[in-house]
């Protein structure tokens, strides 16, 4: 069911952008600001260092026994979005 969703979803915004005219209304530009970085002085990093005991971790699995709810199967009628998409070049 999130699977038809999802494959709908992706149809219908594929479906929007394909219904589009785009006319340029106007010529773009773009300057970039200009940057200049000077070294004032030598850098050093020097990180501190640690001594670090670890606990002991074991991980095991053992047998235990659960109760598991079951859900029976069945097919229902319900609702689901319908979109109709008109493309701008065929708009009235």
């Amino acid at each position: 069911m999130v699977r038809i969703a999802i494959i709908s979803a992706a149809l219908i915004g594929s479906l929007g952008l394909a219904g589009c005219d785009v006319d340029k209304t106007q010529e773009g530009d773009v300057s970039l600001p200009k940057y200049s970085v000077e070294k004032e002085k030598e850098g050093n990093v020097t990180l501190p260092k640690y001594d670090v005991k670890t606990p002991d971790v074991n991980v095991t699995t053992e047998q235990k026994t659960i109760e598991v709810p079951t859900i029976k199967k069945e097919e229902k009628t319900i609702e689901v979005p319908k979109v109709e998409v008109t493309p701008a070049d065929e708009k009235k």
